[in-house]
């Protein structure tokens, strides 16, 4: 479904990604994990077309996305969860989730009830100010938004960040359903423990670069992981 291949990518004269290689194939979750700092987001944005790789491909659905504008990759069906959830503030909760759908012919009142199914709280606060949700439920209302453009690919940036345990457990509890219901997903978490819980595959990023990849329970298993990201 998605192939990276040897990207480089640069802010201004420093390399941030240094030959990036992997793929995503249909019905799967794959993580990407590493430190704050390795490259995770720069990969997402470059994928979704809010940065360009100074050299090699990004291909979705045999679409070269490179030379792509970021609304017509989300035509095509990735979306992605920035980090930091990036919700309108000023905006209601249904509001955002109607914004998500702009892609779509119009907002269908099914959509917004399959969101309200899953995101109970969203459907109670739905005329609130986006701005007033705690952590969790703009977290939620990030996530329901993005799902509202029914993509076939999922991104998600650092989804747990800044949540409460519990809510961390929801929200990978949610983002297991989005798989189930038939939506792959790439996710990139600095928490690897919950990331290769979930994970049919992934990859360790340092300092731009790919250092392990294999299955999400090869890499729980491995003492190198355990002592750099699990704390074993």
């Amino acid at each position: 479904m998605l192939k990276v291949d040897n990207i480089q990518v640069y802010y201004g004269p420093i390399q941030a990604i240094k030959g990036v290689s992997f793929e995503v194939h249909e019905g799967e979750v794959v993580s990407l994990i590493g430190a704050n700092g390795a490259g995770k987001s720069t990969i997402l944005k470059t994928i979704s077309g809010i940065l360009r790789p100074k050299s090699g491909s990004v291909t979705f659905l045999d679409h070269d996305l490179t030379k792509t504008e970021a609304h017509k990759i989300v035509k095509m069906g990735l979306a992605q969860v920035p980090e930091g959830r990036r919700i309108f503030l000023q905006m209601t909760v249904r509001e955002n989730l109607e914004m998500g759908a702009y892609t779509q012919k119009g907002v269908s009142q099914d959509d917004l009830q399959m969101i309200y199914d899953r995101f109970p709280r969203l459907k109670e606060r739905y005329k609130q100010i986006a701005g007033t949700l705690s952590g969790g439920e703009q977290q939620m209302l990030a996530m329901g938004r993005a799902m509202m453009s029914h993509p076939k690919l999922l991104m998600l940036d650092e989804p747990s960040m800044g949540l409460a345990p519990i809510l961390v457990d929801e929200i990978f509890s949610i983002i297991k359903s989005f798989h189930e219901s038939g939506t792959t997903v790439l996710l990139v978490e600095q928490n690897a423990s919950k990331a290769l819980s979930i994970a049919d595959r992934a990859y360790v990023l340092e300092t731009g670069k790919i250092v392990l990849s294999g299955t999400g329970a090869e890499l729980a298993q491995s003492e190198e992981i355990k002592k750099a990201y699990l704390g074993g």
